[in-house]
């Protein structure tokens, strides 16, 4: 009754706005496709569409039959083309979503023993999913994401690779270079450095000014890694930076990393992915290289004091 045809042509007609522009898509003639859905509104008793002058629009029972198209038709897609691949003597593929900026250093140290160990898979590295990789990984979008803030829904699945300390990033000469660890309310004179994420999502705010009630003398948001330690260098800014990172800018430019309070603040990295696909080989084993001490302390400066609880939050 129900086939996948019928869930298509909702879901492309709903993106395409008209049964015309849907059925150029689909390659059908749209007298096939009305014909195809007055049968199904037929068989299930239902109006899928309510026409309004030249537009339709999906009455409570189509609402639901494109929720299912959505959450149903990439699953199908996914399907065939692992198949495909099987069939053609191929392992399949890793595509990784991004939800941390400074973590795709990190992963290129990852990502190159992988290749290597596993040829026969390809790996996707896609940066656009900043902060939407959970519905990604449910869409089947991605089937790994790297991600600070792992959200333990049900379907999905997370694991801690590597733990580190965030830090404050300051010029070697700044006043705070030489102190033993920050408190709130001396970052009130200074000009804060970041990503361009929201406040509430920043762990220098969240987790160190904001419940001391403090703010920084002014916010300022950069893109880019490389642009943010020169401008710390250069006496700008300070900034919020994973401990590992601030390590290997420390080697070649005028940068020193300080704790944030007594205590520090202690991260951690997550890999998440579906439950149904921790099984799968190829993913099992990206997950278990990324929490190798061996890359772990390649790149990251392992926190091992006592009262740093482990979190997360290279952002």
């Amino acid at each position: 009754m129900l086939e996948r045809i019928h869930l298509s042509i909702v879901q492309q007609v709903e993106k395409q706005g008209s049964l015309t522009a849907a059925a150029g898509v689909l390659h059908l003639t749209q007298s096939a496709l009305s014909h195809s859905m007055k049968k199904l509104e037929r068989q299930l008793g239902t109006d899928i569409w309510l026409r309004e002058g030249r537009s339709l629009r999906l009455t409570q029972a189509g609402q639901y039959l494109l929720a299912v198209a959505n959450r149903v038709l990439p699953q199908l897609d996914l399907a065939e083309e692992r198949l495909g691949q099987f069939a053609q003597g191929e392992r399949g593929a890793l595509r990784i979503g991004m939800e941390c900026h400074p973590c795709y250093q990190w992963l290129l140290k990852v990502v190159s023993p992988y290749l290597t160990a596993w040829p026969d898979v390809e790996v996707d590295v896609k940066q656009k999913f900043q902060f939407g990789g959970i519905s990604a990984l449910f869409g089947y979008e991605i089937d790994l994401l790297v991600t600070p803030d792992p959200l333990f829904k049900p379907g999905l699945k997370f694991e801690p690779v590597f733990d580190y300390e965030q830090v404050l990033l300051v010029a070697k000469g700044h006043a705070l270079a030489s102190v033993a660890y920050v408190e709130p309310q001396q970052l009130t004179r200074e000009v804060l450095i970041s990503y361009p994420v929201d406040i509430e999502r920043l762990d220098i705010y969240n987790q160190f000014l904001l419940p001391a009630g403090i703010t920084p003398k002014r916010h300022k948001a950069i893109e880019t890694t490389d642009i943010m330690v020169q401008m710390v260098a250069s006496g700008r800014g300070v900034a919020a930076l994973p401990r590992w990172l601030v390590d290997e800018y420390a080697t070649r430019m005028e940068v020193v990393p300080v704790r944030l309070g007594p205590r520090g603040i202690a991260k951690q990295i997550f890999l998440g992915t579906r439950e149904a696909d921790t099984t799968i080989d190829y993913v099992r084993a990206f997950i278990e290289l990324a929490r190798q001490p061996a890359h772990a302390m390649d790149i990251a400066h392992v926190i091992d004091r006592p009262g740093l609880e482990p979190d997360y939050g290279s952002k």
